[in-house]
């Protein structure tokens, strides 16, 4: 069998109080609902995992591969580490309105609380609506004391950082890190595989049956890193045909790879699977025998481990996030 192409997968959809139509309209999700938050593009987290939906391991899923075929998917040294786990989950989300304040637990916590990894993240901004805005850590320093005291009165805003969001913004969420994406903003997110979330205010909302979402105050307190930075946004540059800097962790890098024509890539100094997420135009990846596949705008594509050279072509300036694990 096979293993050596670009692995694509069935989007998982998710509906959401806070999700749009969005990733129908512009990506062509499908679904009948109109309030779809989310699309998990590559995922291994329970009861959620990905199927293959091309070449010789369609219809398989992501486990099953990775029992199957181990390091040739993922890589040697990752497969040690992780084992049949899949290390990373990828999305598209679509805020039609503000997500919940929320703060994800290292891998400590989550490991301690809930047999989980925790949840390090990144977003990239695909579009932004004139008052799409995101929140990402405190405007200043604070105590827990002067934390509780502000969730109690209400005025949480005052000491959170709010930040007006345009297309092509990246940051870097690391755990302890409080944030939520602000209606308006549509954006790709990878992240470790883990769904822990601890939701410390969700605006005062109300659901069908006029109950508020579960809030995780008290877990949240050890959790949250109390510190301001001075800036929250992650600064890169795009060179076209070759890949751009962007987040580089322990947990992931991600690159933005900027295509108009072609380039080849070798990754023969990686020990890891890649995947690109198209976020701008279409693209084409070529490998073997004259065999190619597309991934489009809003599409996402794994690239084997084993597979270590090929060409991305584009007819159109295209854009894809890049990522993998040293």
């Amino acid at each position: 069998m096979n293993t050596n192409y670009p692995i694509k997968f069935e989007p998982i959809l998710k509906d959401k109080i806070w999700g749009g139509d969005k990733l129908k309209a512009l990506f062509n999700k499908k679904s009948t609902r109109d309030d779809i938050g989310e699309s998990w593009e590559i995922s291994d987290v329970n009861g959620n995992v990905s199927v293959v939906t091309n070449g010789d391991l369609k219809g398989q899923n992501l486990q099953e591969i990775l029992k199957a075929h181990k390091g040739d998917i993922v890589g040697q040294k990752v497969y040690e580490k992780f084992g049949n786990n899949f290390p990373l989950l990828i999305k598209f989300i679509d805020a039609k309105e503000a997500l919940s304040i929320q703060v994800h637990p290292d891998d400590v916590l989550a490991k301690e609380r809930h047999n989980s990894f925790g949840k390090t993240e990144m977003w990239y901004v695909m579009q932004a609506e004139d008052h799409g805005d995101l929140i990402v850590g405190f405007n200043q320093d604070v105590t827990k004391e002067s934390y509780v005291e502000h969730l109690e009165n209400k005025k949480l805003l005052e000491i959170m950082n709010q930040e007006k969001v345009k297309k092509g913004a990246c940051y870097f969420i690391p755990t302890g890190r409080i944030h939520a994406i602000g209606a308006g903003v549509l954006l790709a997110e990878i992240q470790q595989t883990s769904d822990i979330t601890y939701r410390v205010y969700d605006w005062d909302r109300m659901d069908d049956q006029g109950n508020g979402r579960e809030l995780h105050t008290e877990m949240a307190l050890d959790a949250i890193d109390y510190k301001a930075e001075k800036k929250y946004t992650t600064d890169y540059d795009t060179v076209v045909n070759a890949s751009s800097p962007m987040v580089d962790c322990e947990y992931f890098t991600t690159n933005m790879v900027a295509v108009d024509g072609e380039m080849s890539v070798d990754n023969s100094d990686k020990d890891s699977f890649v995947i690109y997420m198209c976020v701008e135009g279409e693209a084409s990846i070529h490998f073997g025998d004259n065999q190619f596949e597309t991934v489009l705008k809003g599409e996402t594509i794994l690239i084997p481990a084993s597979l270590k050279s090929y060409q991305i072509k584009s007819t159109v300036y295209s854009e894809l996030l890049e990522a993998y694990i040293k």
